[in-house]
């Protein structure tokens, strides 16, 4: 749980860095490259990953414009990656223009639990951490190269003229 805005800004800055970075690296074609039929595919996740960042924090009182829960899933990373960095910029100016530290321990009714703010914008990171690890796993599949994240990447390994560890 985050118990003060400097610590998020800082961290979110990071993470949604990391996002943008595996978002800049989809193709068109990749968007429909899925682990099999009856599950999402990139395009989906990756929207996802966009429209939860209103989503989730509109239910503490936070106000976004520009996307909506009913828009359909782009057709263009490029439209991916524009929205996603628009959301996740919003989101950072709001808190700090709304929110001081006190304000994270207040609670709101989220997906029926109380939560504090802190606790929810703890939330919103590893919530698109996870959904980012899904998306580079289907970055392989697709045949892209997966940018590193928490750490080089295979593709940067092998730039680096070093072969990636075996564990």
């Amino acid at each position: 749980m985050f118990r003060s805005v400097d610590d998020f800004e800082s961290i979110w800055k990071s993470e949604s860095e990391n996002t943008l970075k595996v978002l800049e690296s989809l193709t068109p074609e990749s968007l429909s490259q899925s682990v099999a039929d009856d599950h999402r595919n990139i395009g989906r996740i990756a929207w996802h990953n966009v429209l939860t960042i209103p989503e989730m924090m509109s239910l503490t009182g936070l106000q976004f414009s520009g996307i909506s829960a009913n828009d359909p899933i782009p057709d263009r990373p490029e439209k991916i990656v524009e929205a996603y960095r628009s959301a996740a910029s919003d989101l950072l100016k709001q808190i700090k223009s709304r929110w001081d530290d006190a304000a994270l321990l207040l609670e709101d009714d989220m997906y029926g639990m109380k939560w504090k703010k802190g606790f929810t914008l703890y939330i919103l990171v590893v919530h698109q951490a996870h959904h980012r690890g899904q998306l580079t796993v289907l970055m392989r599949q697709a045949g892209l190269n997966v940018p590193g994240v928490c750490g080089p990447s295979k593709e940067e390994w092998a730039a680096y003229g070093a072969p990636a560890p075996e564990i």
